[in-house]
């Protein structure tokens, strides 16, 4: 929180939301934004989707539409009562005042996802079987429960997996007024901008691994790799080509300088047409669109 706060501070941000996967889905975390006065997007676990989405089982069942979107809420935590009442068809809409229970809860079904999870607890449910029938030695998988001495198969917990595939679920306090469904997802996708960040650092500026023991040395390691990795960004936003590409193009670029009998003569390198088209957009990124 102390970051969060100097990050403001420095910039001088009037409002900020917030995005976050999963990792920081704890109550204790989401309070302590909310009482700072942040808002925030972060990602749900389909576990909870069972008590979130309570009144759509009740009165649809396991029925979903490509691309349906389920606007509720969701229990601060295990410790709050639950405030959605599934006797009642209509989900509630999310009142801070009301609700004091509860966040913002937005749910989407995907027929792409439910492909991908029914392919991933395909293969789950295999190791499973095969561990339980000693065809396979493993540390105990997931769906694997131990019975007395045996080891069995959750059978429930399976069952309740496969009901949730395709789900993917947001929670958030960002009022229904100021965002709407869709753009609480939307702005949770974008953060595939800095996962590709950590990518890139990993990789291509050779974050790691790190080769120091001193904090100078270290601090001034991570300011290079960060000043290269806003160089970088920016140069993949002004020439629409992933870095690496751009610099497998550039690199070969060489100019001479030959100094013969007293004269000096610079010669240019030869620039193809796809590299000076880089160059211009690394100059001016505006003079190409």
């Amino acid at each position: 929180m102390p970051i969060v706060q100097q990050f403001i501070e420095r910039h001088q941000l009037a409002d900020l939301v917030m995005v976050a996967d999963a990792g920081m889905l704890s109550a204790a975390n989401l309070k302590a934004l909310d009482e700072a006065n942040l808002r925030f997007i972060v990602g749900s676990r389909s576990t909870k989707a069972p008590v979130d989405l309570e009144s759509h089982f009740r009165w649809h069942g396991d029925a979903f539409t490509d691309g349906q979107v389920i606007d509720t809420i969701t229990p601060k935590s295990g410790k709050h009562r639950r405030e959605n009442d599934p006797k009642h068809k209509a989900e509630p809409k999310w009142d801070p005042k009301e609700h004091e229970a509860s966040w913002r809860a937005v749910w989407a079904y995907s027929h792409k996802r439910a492909v991908r999870d029914r392919k991933t607890l395909g293969l789950q449910e295999d190791k499973a079987r095969a561990v339980v029938a000693g065809e396979k030695a493993a540390h105990k998988p997931r769906f694997v429960k131990t019975t007395g001495d045996a080891n069995v198969v959750d059978e429930a917990s399976l069952a309740r997996a496969y009901r949730l595939v395709g789900l993917k679920g947001y929670v958030t306090n960002v009022a229904v007024e100021t965002m709407s469904a869709a753009e609480v997802i939307a702005s949770y996708h974008d953060l595939w901008h800095v996962e590709q960040s950590f990518r890139m650092s990993k990789t291509d500026l050779a974050a790691r691994p790190m080769f120091h023991r001193k904090r100078d040395a270290i601090e001034a390691h991570l300011t290079i790799v960060f000043t290269a990795l806003a160089v970088a960004r920016e140069a993949q936003a002004r020439t629409g080509l992933a870095i690496r590409n751009i610099v497998r193009q550039l690199r070969p670029l060489r100019s001479a300088t030959i100094t013969i009998n007293g004269a000096t003569q610079t010669l240019p390198p030869a620039i193809s047409l796809d590299q000076q088209a880089i160059l211009d957009d690394l100059i001016d990124p505006s003079a190409r669109h």
